[in-house]
């Protein structure tokens, strides 16, 4: 896969490019990760990429030729644009696994105001990771770009990523490591017992447990088969 991503501040990136997983992706030529600064595509002299609303208002809005004039340099048939906004669809794990599919992602980071509204015109879908207001675009292209190069085949091991957290809309397992005691606080027995039959039993219950008691609104989305549904009665049972 190879992800663009197209925003004024470049410089923020260039931890997020050489950490962890990502550096580990690039290096084994997994995904190709790119970031231009938006203003190296502007006609404009002072390299000016934002100019006052028309109506008037607060503040500066960014001019949509720098960003088309970006994409018909980067952009070809496998395209994919997405502009990070507060206006676009809620990202989530669905979403993920659907742009991890894509073999080209061109992501278009926001700032000031906002982007004039013929950006539309030029993307394929506008994304937002919550509702909440952020300064710009920059950490959602992080944040889009995480999520989906995880999904990459061999970029971590896919036992890993299919027992995450949100996996299937269902939360994670507790899970425990030494000391077997803390200030009174002990790991639970099944999980020294060595069974591991029954260890994998009580994980699935404290998976639909776990999702029930701090994140009820992913069950209306979970597909549970039936043994699964009939753990959630027991829950639902003994609350």
């Amino acid at each position: 896969m190879k992800i663009d991503i197209i925003t004024i501040f470049p410089e923020l990136f260039n931890n997020f490019l050489n950490t962890s997983i990502i550096k580990r992706a690039q290096d084994k030529s997994l995904i190709e990760l790119n970031v231009h600064n938006l203003r190296d595509y502007t006609k404009n002299k002072h390299k000016n990429v934002d100019d006052t609303p028309f109506g008037g208002g607060e503040g500066m809005l960014m001019q949509v030729e720098p960003f088309d004039l970006a994409l018909k340099v980067h952009k070809n048939n496998d395209s994919h644009v997405v502009l990070l906004s507060p206006q676009g669809q809620i990202f989530d794990q669905d979403k993920a696994k659907d742009l991890a599919t894509k073999k080209h992602l061109i992501l278009l980071c926001a700032h000031y105001e906002g982007v004039d509204d013929r950006i539309t015109h030029f993307i394929d879908e506008e994304i937002s990771i919550g509702d909440f207001i952020l300064t710009g675009g920059e950490i959602p292209a992080m944040v889009l770009s995480d999520a989906v190069i995880r999904l990459i085949p061999d970029v971590i091991l896919e036992e890993s990523h299919k027992n995450d957290s949100l996996e299937d809309n269902l939360l994670k397992y507790p899970q425990y490591t030494k000391p077997r005691e803390y200030k009174g606080y002990k790991v639970p027995d099944i999980l020294l017992s060595g069974n591991h039959q029954e260890i994998q039993k009580w994980r699935e219950y404290m998976r639909i447990k776990n999702t029930a008691l701090k994140r009820p609104d992913l069950l209306k989305k979970a597909k549970l088969n039936e043994e699964e549904k009939q753990i959630l009665k027991k829950i639902e049972i003994n609350k």
